[in-house]
């Protein structure tokens, strides 16, 4: 055989066993994803309309699963496809539906304002989970973690400051939990606080830790709430790379430090240092979403596309709420710390505290 023809069939091989590999996890999304919108149509038809959205409860029975029951290997694969990379085409598509002149309409402190409240969020949660006794690397990952952007801040901090694998895992684990309790409990400020659609949506995009969760708190609000909310989060999640630039030049040194030994959460392999990837500062589906943007903005999608490809990222949204919550295990929570669950919960209700701040002064309507 030619070697051409040997290496396309290589490569096809390759892409076969890649699809089957995903499978038995994408069809378990899939059959929870029937369920969450089978009980979304049942409470419709029962109540006159859907209390919790298939958004939401597609994250609880995705939880509920993964809390029950441990998925083998074989839906590893499928399942991180659907938080993943499903997640992320539902954002790009999510583009399409929004126009920058939504944005602008907020002024342009609101862009200045965000930058301010990540620099002080960080500062904060930082101070607290020092105070609360958390060694300096554990602190600077939970202040990323939750200032900026969850997992993707986090995975981005730790190799450039040396921090350990189980102190990535902790921050991490709670990222995963307390990301599902925003989402969840988050609209419930809408009617206490009389927030509009607008001011929510500048604070779901400001606190909501992953640009699709803020899909996911947004969503049952309003539309305009999903949009701002979503440019909102895009440019906080834009801060990510000052931040890290920022950490290599002034805690680069800790890389070279010892854990110190007051701390029950920092044995475990230390991350090494090197480059920093460029693509954790401005991942491909925020380029994606303001290339979309853009052209909305531009008048270049036709009006007739609107519709359908706002339901395609819909539906691939409920699908990645599914991977997300098997990726969640309540227990987790536990083995981390007290420390921890009060340095990550009170650098949370401060980021909140912050940001309401910042829609006060801006005067957001």
């Amino acid at each position: 055989m030619p070697p051409i023809a040997q290496s396309r069939t290589a490569s096809e091989f390759r892409r076969v066993s890649g699809v089957r590999a995903i499978l038995p996890g994408l069809c378990l999304c899939l059959a929870v994803t029937a369920s969450a919108l089978g009980f979304e149509a049942a409470e419709a038809q029962l109540f006159g309309r859907a209390w919790l959205e298939a958004l939401v409860l597609a994250i609880l029975l995705g939880t509920a699963v993964r809390t029950a029951w441990t998925p083998s290997a074989r839906f590893t694969r499928g399942i991180a496809f659907s938080a993943k990379t499903l997640l992320e085409v539902a954002v790009v598509l999510l583009g399409a539906s929004l126009s920058f002149a939504t944005i602008l309409a907020a002024g342009p402190g609101l862009l200045v304002g965000i930058a301010a409240v990540v620099a002080l969020a960080i500062l904060a949660s930082y101070g607290i989970g020092r105070m609360l006794g958390l060694h300096h690397r554990m602190a600077i990952l939970v202040a990323c973690g939750n200032s900026i952007c969850g997992n993707s801040a986090i995975a981005a901090a730790a190799p450039v400051i040396g921090a350990s694998g189980e102190d990535v895992a902790a921050s991490i684990a709670f990222t995963a939990v307390l990301g599902v309790l925003v989402v969840l409990g988050l609209p419930l400020l809408v009617p206490l606080l009389g927030l509009s659609p607008m001011q929510y949506g500048v604070l779901a995009g400001l606190t909501v830790y992953a640009v699709p969760q803020v899909l996911a708190a947004t969503a049952p609000v309003a539309t305009l709430s999903m949009q701002v909310g979503t440019l909102v989060k895009l440019v906080r999640v834009l801060m990510l790379g000052p931040v890290i630039l920022a950490l290599s030049v002034g805690a680069s040194r800790l890389r070279e430090v010892p854990d110190e030994s007051a701390s029950k959460v920092t044995a475990g392999k230390r991350s090494s240092g090197g480059r920093i990837a460029l693509h954790r500062f401005v991942p491909w589906f925020i380029l994606g979403f303001l290339a979309l943007a853009g052209l909305r903005s531009a008048g270049l999608i036709p009006g007739a596309a609107l519709r359908p490809t706002a339901e395609i990222a819909n539906v691939l949204t409920v699908i990645s709420m599914v991977g997300l919550g098997l990726g969640v295990d309540v227990r987790v929570v536990a083995k981390a710390g007290l420390r921890v669950t009060l340095a990550v919960t009170a650098s949370l209700l401060a980021l909140g505290a912050v940001s309401l701040g910042l829609i006060h002064v801006l005067g957001v309507a």
